[in-house]
This record gives C-alpha cells, structure tokens and sequence, in this order.
C-alpha cells in the first residue's frame, strides 16, 4: 500500500487566480476614490477668524471666489448669470438652500458683494461665509 501514496497526489497544472483578481479590483476601487475625493474643491486661502463655525448641512451649495475674482459654484466654474441660474433651479427644489460661501483673504469685496447680491435675489436666507480659525 506504501506504493499507491504516488497515485493519490495530483499535478496541478492551472493556479487559482481570483483572490489576485479580487485584490487588484479592491485596489483599484481604493484608486480611485482616492483620486477623485482629492481633485473636489478649488484651493483658496480664507480669511481669519476666532469664531467656529460649523456649515455642513446635507445639499448644501459652495460657492467660491479665487484671489483672482473667478468664481465656481461646487468646484465647477461660472459666470455670475450661470450662478444665479444654477442657484434659481437649486432654490426652487429645495426652498430652504443652504449655501457656503468662500473666498479668498485676497478676493475682491465686490465680487463678494455680487455673489451676496444674487443670493438675496434669490431669497437665498440660510448663507454661511467659511473662515479659518486663529490657532
């Protein structure tokens, strides 16, 4: 019986691939989220101040202005007849829209004034203004 223990054993002649598949496909994903949560937002320098302020409400609408005076409502470029459009559609489903607004230490007051001015159009009342807090 010694002798019959070669014929039990069996070649194998194929790997099983699909825990490697499984992990290059969990990579993947991790990939790409990652690369997409790190490209959202335009990058601007607020001003300072000592008070908190806490603004995350669910649909709540950013608005950005860069030191250069160009504004973008949720990372994406506008004109301020785009915002006011977007910011209309916006309000009529949702009457009580919350809305951020960020601009740059550098940005020019009357491009914030404008944007100030198209909310108020709008009966835009639930407006935050994001600040950086003094260390």
């Amino acid at each position: 019986m010694a002798g019959d223990v070669k014929g039990d054993l069996q070649a194998y002649d194929d790997i099983n691939v699909t825990p490697m598949l499984d992990l290059a496909y969990v990579l993947l994903v991790v990939f790409i989220i990652m690369t997409t949560a790190s490209v959202q937002g335009v990058k601007v320098t607020p001003p300072l101040t000592q008070a908190t302020n806490n603004l995350a409400k669910p649909q709540t609408k950013g608005i950005t202005i860069t030191a250069d005076g160009q504004v973008f409502l949720d990372a994406y470029p506008v004109s301020l007849e785009q915002l006011q459009t977007n910011l209309a559609q916006y309000k009529a489903a949702n009457p009580a829209l919350p809305v951020v607004l960020k601009a740059d230490a550098a940005a020019q007051y009357e491009k914030v004034m404008e944007v100030l001015e198209i909310a108020k159009k709008l009966d835009i009342t639930e407006i935050g203004l994001a600040t950086k807090r003094l260390q």
